[in-house]
């Protein structure tokens, strides 16, 4: 009964879908464009996306003249700030695997959801059951565990104080979850239509990553050139999904199913390619299914 809930619920099928589709995504990263710059990779990824994206934004984006009315200057700062938090977000998760060990701050960097509920509750009333907040609590440590690499279980968190990395990557969490509230405001109180959101957050972060993408320009050869076209593609439909799953659901319940996306990036590296902790991956995987059940119900 509770996979018939996940699959009839139109937004958390979106969810779960943008989860797979990031999830191939970041896997696709690790394996093939490990020496491209993260700037300069997510500059010229976006920028295809946005081309394989185009026949979707002129054939079904429809932006009537009464909502361009109603977008004033606080509406269009809310939209500017939605994209700039993730830029921001972006960065300084680059400064944080720049100082620390990657092991060690991903986790801190996944806690997404835990900063997107209170911001939520507090800023736009929202109301979960119980049973939902579970889920979110379980589907979070699920992430968190899925990059864990065995040691202190709690070592990155006791010690975010002390550690400059550690704090980079808290705070990257922190702007995420600043976005992910912003997205669903920008969505469904603003009204910006999902195929016009898609390009425009696409190409706004692009542009405030641009300047570091220049400074690291990538070498690249004809053989990347399908490869950077294929992994456009799973970008484009990662960023359709997200953003239709937080043009329905709220928030806080959207973003922990969406980031379970760790736990599918890594679970195929267990089976594939045999890395190592694969049980502790598994284990991840289990509890995030069981997250994202409970917060269907």
């Amino acid at each position: 009964m509770d996979c018939i809930i996940v699959l009839v619920d139109p937004g958390v099928s979106f969810a779960v879908l943008a989860a797979v589709a990031w999830g191939v995504y970041i896997f696709s990263l690790k394996r093939l464009f490990s020496d491209i710059s993260p700037a300069a990779l997510t500059v010229l990824l976006n920028s295809c996306a946005v081309v394989w994206y185009a026949p979707v934004i002129v054939s079904r984006t429809d932006v009537s003249w009464e909502l361009m009315a109603d977008i004033g200057p606080l509406e269009s700062g809310v939209v500017a700030l939605t994209v700039l938090m993730h830029a921001i977000a972006f960065v300084l998760f680059l400064y944080a695997i720049d100082d620390g060990d990657l092991s060690y701050v991903t986790p801190i960097s996944k806690t997404v959801p835990v900063f997107v509920l209170p911001i939520e509750v507090l800023l736009l009333g929202q109301v979960l059951t119980a049973v939902q907040v579970l889920g979110v609590v379980v589907a979070t440590v699920a992430v968190y565990v899925v990059n864990y690499e065995p040691g202190s279980l709690l070592g990155p968190i006791i010690n975010v104080y002390g550690s400059r990395p550690a704090q980079f990557a808290l705070l990257s969490a922190i702007c995420y979850a600043a976005g992910d509230v912003g997205k669903r405001v920008v969505l469904q109180e603003i009204g910006i239509p999902t195929t016009l959101w898609v390009p425009i957050l696409l190409v706004g972060v692009s542009l405030i990553l641009l300047p570091s993408a220049v400074r690291n320009p990538p070498s690249l050869t004809r053989r990347d050139i399908p490869r950077f076209a294929g992994v456009a593609v799973v970008v484009a439909l990662a960023e359709h999904t997200t953003t239709t799953a937080f043009a329905i659901l709220p928030a806080s319940i959207a973003s922990p199913i969406v980031n379970t996306q760790a736990v599918i990036a890594v679970v195929p590296g267990g089976i594939l390619l045999g890395e190592r902790y694969f049980r502790l991956r598994l284990l991840a995987a289990v509890m995030a299914i069981l997250g994202v059940t409970l917060i269907a119900l």
